[in-house]
């Protein structure tokens, strides 16, 4: 697309996939269609039931789904703004707090664990798949006896068919990528309502409750589990709120994000979760156990039409997640770090390859790895989240130098010392540190409000040590803020 800069780029700084953005078009009903095929995964299956089994009751349940939610779209409203104001990606966007060069450390941190996420997200999808090929071809499942590297044969021919299916889909690009999440959303919650209602239908209405477990908690410790619960909500969705940039820099105008913003999250989630709830909840008397599990759900469906259009479903689902999150974030993060030899193309493929080879069925059959890189992932994104919301909210008063993010000259507003703004870094390593610490301590209880922890200190560290040596900022940025 063509760029709307109006004197010559860095090439360092600079390529098609990262300029400004000459044409923003997409509607609220696309932001509201990203967040849908964002939610609609069996992760987000899972993790929308494991809240309704924390040991409260469900109208515990669902207001904490609901403060923790609405904190999630007031986030992204925030974080969204500067690049649908500059028309640029997130990495670009980082470059006013950390400088044109500096930049690269965020973008880098977000890429690696997009990758790693991508990799569990396609052997997710790709579990869905190998009931599909099962379901028409059961002599594959002579595959399933051999292993290499930890996964089946079978498992390795679901998986990258999977790896392929959205390459294909990245491969066309941003256009085709918004075609797929629009369609992928809605198609998800037709197929979704009719699996409840089967559910409901064969169960019994009476049968169907809100509770997944016990209730255990009440008085003062029912508040500490849904504190917990709020923080869950806030860290599941962490990743694609640090780098929704990245597309809401394609919308029409800021108004038309924060109506997206609010259907494809208090709306959409709320709703999602109810209907996963009932669904999971309904399992327990059709099929003699609880099933938490939405692939195992349709695996166990008599009707073969029924089984293979909901597998069908959550692949679709799958990969619709995996693109917006994992495959398009890392595109422009690697991009961004050397933009003449690396393309958003590039950028995204790099990550693909990576996500083999971290076997990443090996991490998700491990819940203690799977603890652990959560409560890591929060320790990282958290700071970075406040730093760029103070950069821009409270430092430089929501003003952008577009010209600047992609110039090295030295009176730009964006240009420190060897293009790296040092205090973003010094106040990034201490909110990350205190992080892990907490992480590697075992503090469980504590550990769940590290993105909480690691956004208000790394922003109370930046904000003050930017308010103490003003003078560092660009003279050119002053004047732009001023």
């Amino acid at each position: 697309m063509p760029s709307v800069l109006t004197r010559a780029p860095s090439e360092r700084l600079h390529n098609e996939d990262l300029a400004p953005l000459q044409e923003q078009n997409w509607t609220w009903y696309n932001i509201f269609a990203f967040w849908m095929s964002d939610v609609h995964s069996v992760g987000g299956y899972v993790f929308a039931g494991s809240l309704f089994a924390l040991g409260l009751s469900s109208w515990q349940v669902l207001v904490s789904l609901i403060v923790g939610i609405c904190i999630v779209n007031v986030m992204c409203n925030w974080v969204a703004k500067p690049s649908q104001q500059a028309g640029v990606p997130y990495p670009v966007a980082c470059r006013m707090a950390f400088g044109v060069f500096g930049a690269n450390v965020p973008a880098i941190i977000r890429g690696l664990i997009a990758v790693a996420w991508y990799g569990i997200q396609t052997f997710l999808a790709s579990s869905a798949l190998n009931i599909l090929l099962l379901r028409f071809f059961p002599g594959l499942g002579e595959l399933a006896h051999s292993h290499l590297l930890g996964l089946s044969y079978l498992g390795w021919m679901g998986f990258m068919i999977m790896w392929l299916l959205q390459a294909v889909v990245f491969w066309h690009g941003m256009e085709s990528i918004k075609k797929f999440i629009d369609w992928a959303g809605p198609a998800v919650y037709a197929v979704m309502f009719l699996l409840a209602g089967w559910i409901v239908w064969k169960a019994g209405p009476a049968n169907i409750s809100l509770n997944l477990g016990e209730v255990k908690y009440s008085g003062w410790a029912a508040a500490g589990m849904m504190l917990t619960a709020v923080a869950l909500v806030v860290s599941y969705f962490s990743g694609p709120m640090l780098n929704f940039g990245d597309f809401s820099r394609y919308g029409r105008s800021f108004a038309e994000v924060k109506r997206g913003n609010f259907w494809g999250l208090p709306v959409n989630f709320l709703a999602f979760s109810v209907v996963t709830v009932v669904t999971t909840s309904g399992t327990l008397p059709v099929f003699g156990q609880m099933i938490t599990d939405p692939i195992d759900t349709v695996s166990r469906i008599d009707n073969t039409l029924a089984a293979v259009l909901g597998a069908f479903t959550f692949v679709t689902a799958t990969i619709g997640i995996n693109i917006v999150a994992n495959f398009v974030s890392p595109a422009f993060d690697f991009s961004n770090v050397a933009p003449k030899h690396i393309s958003f193309r590039a950028g995204g493929f790099i990550a693909a390859v990576a996500s083999i080879f971290i076997t990443p069925w090996n991490l998700f059959n491990s819940p203690e790895v799977i603890h652990y890189t959560l409560d890591m992932l929060a320790a990282f994104i958290g700071p970075l989240f406040g730093i760029l919301l103070v950069d821009f909210y409270l430092v430089r008063k929501q003003h952008i130098v577009v010209e600047d993010l992609y110039s090295e000259h030295p009176e730009g507003a964006y240009w420190y010392q060897g293009g790296v703004n040092r205090r973003a870094l010094y106040a990034l390593i201490p909110a990350v540190l205190l992080g892990i610490v907490i992480t590697l301590s075992g503090a469980k209880g504590v550990a769940d409000f590290n993105w909480f922890i690691g956004c208000g200190v790394g922003a109370l560290c930046y904000y003050a040590l930017m308010k103490k040596h003003a003078a560092a900022l660009p003279a050119s940025a002053l004047a732009a803020a001023s």
